[in-house]
Parts: structure tokens; sequence; C-alpha cells
């Protein structure tokens, strides 16, 4: 496929608005859409906020009533601010669109881009996203201190981790040596182009996703790759590899349209002879 072109919209202090970043998106989108530019990948850093896609729950969302911008794309809650990077590749598909292999070849590039700064990590099936796994179940020590024979967070339906201080908090997943989310990812697909993209936690503040249930997921948390490294690492760091890998796995891939699977024809009824 064709090269993919990166445009760098705004980092640190030049931080771009989600608002205004959705409204570039879709002017990009409509450009691409009527052939007028290439696939074109929108690279950034938003200040804070949170987004909400169209599967949020209520019960997702903060408790205090901090404001949260609903948008088109799938998935659910997550948040954005600094020290993340934020990559929107809007790039034209073949139909029938297969949203499935679009959302492997992100995965590919920040699995990729994480192992080049030696962190491990991988997908979890059911899950979107770029993850660190964590330790067997029963090797994990006790939230608390205390040892339970199951973990409330999946048996007890009105149990809430935002209200049970930093044990079940997604911040502190690591610590807890659970699953962890290094990379979210969320897209929409319209008229055979792709909108919205891929989060990926550099060295933001992970404490904002503990005001929420981080893409509805209420059995495991986020990181980032400072926290797993031990060490600060910056967005200009990761920028140009993740821009690398990302070219990489777009030029090699082979974009075809979904399968379709059709019901097989019926059998023929068979004749009767003429008498």
């Amino acid at each position: 496929m064709a090269e993919l072109r990166f445009v760098r919209l705004g980092f640190g202090p030049d931080r771009v608005e989600y608002t205004e970043a959705w409204e570039e998106q879709r002017r990009v989108h409509a450009a691409r859409f009527a052939d007028e530019i290439e696939d074109t990948c929108l690279l950034l850093e938003h200040p804070p906020v949170y987004t909400a896609g169209r599967r949020t729950a209520d019960s997702e969302r903060p408790l205090d009533g901090t404001p949260v911008v609903d948008v088109d794309r799938g998935g659910k809650i997550t948040w954005h601010g600094p020290g993340q990077l934020v990559g929107y590749p809007i790039m034209k598909l073949p139909r029938p669109v297969d949203v499935v292999a679009h959302v492997r070849r992100l995965e590919d590039a920040l699995i990729l881009t994480a192992a080049e700064f030696g962190v491990e990590t991988t997908r979890v099936e059911g899950r979107s996203g770029v993850w660190v796994l964590g330790d067997p179940v029963e090797q994990r020590p006790a939230p608390g201190g205390l040892k339970l024979d199951f973990d409330p967070r999946l048996a007890d339906e009105e149990f809430d981790p935002r209200l049970n201080g930093p044990e079940y908090a997604p911040s502190n997943a690591g610590q807890r040596r659970e699953d962890r989310k290094m990379a979210a990812i969320g897209i929409r697909v319209a008229k055979g182009v792709t909108m919205h993209g891929f989060a990926l936690n550099v060295n933001p503040d992970s404490t904002w996703f503990d005001r929420i249930i981080p893409c509805g997921i209420r059995d495991a948390g986020v990181t980032s790759l400072s926290a797993e490294l031990g060490r600060e690492v910056t967005i200009d760091e990761v920028l140009p590899v993740v821009e690398r890998h990302l070219a990489a796995v777009m030029a090699g891939a082979t974009l075809a349209p979904r399968e379709i699977e059709r019901p097989a024809a019926a059998p023929a009824a068979e004749q009767e002879p003429a008498a």
C-alpha cells in the first residue's frame, strides 16, 4: 500500500484540544475520501480530557460529574492527556471494510514500539489494545493484604473500584501484578475511511484513570512505558519510533476486503422422471 504520511499537530505547550483535533480529523477524513490527499496519521498530545465511545455505560463515567466528551468511535470511556501519545490514522480501506485487521495492524506497530524500549507487550483475547500481562492469579498479592477466595470486582455487581481506595485503583495494577493496558485503541470507519485510533501511555499521570472504569474493564488496570521501565521516557523519544513502526506495518500490509461468508445454496430438488 502507499506510504503513510505523518502530521505532528502539537505536543507539550502546544497540546491540541480534543474538540479541535476532532474537527481536524473530520476535515482530513473528507479530503481522504475524495482522494485529495494520501493516507494520513495525525500525531499529538491532548490536554486532560475524558472521552466516551458509543458503548460507554453511565456506571463507568466519573462519579464527581467531571465533564466527558461523547464521541462517535467504538469502545468505551478513556482518558487522554499529557504524557500520552495519541495517533489518528485516517486511511482508506477496501470495502467491505475489515475493521479487525486494521486494529490488529495498529496493535502490531505499538507492540513493536514497546519492544524497542524493552517492554514486552501483547494482545489479550476479547480486549483490544496493547497489554502488559500480569502474574497468574494465584501468584498475585491480595488487595489490602487480605486473602480472598474471590475478586469482588467480578463477583459483586455493586462493587465499584472507584470507591475502594488505592487497593483497587487502575493506576496501581502494576503493584498488584495484574494485566494492565499500555495502549488503548478505538476507531470508527465512515465511507470506507478510518478515524480515531490509538493512545499510547508514555509518561502520564495514570491516576487520572482512577476516576473512571477505563475501557469498561474492572478486573485490570493501566500502565505506561515509564512505569514499566522504572525511568522517565518522553514523548520526544517515542514519537519517531512509533512513526517508523506504523509506516513499516502499513507498508507491509496487504489490504484486502473482508471476506463475507455466504450460505451455501440449497441443493436443487430432485426431479421425478417423466411418466
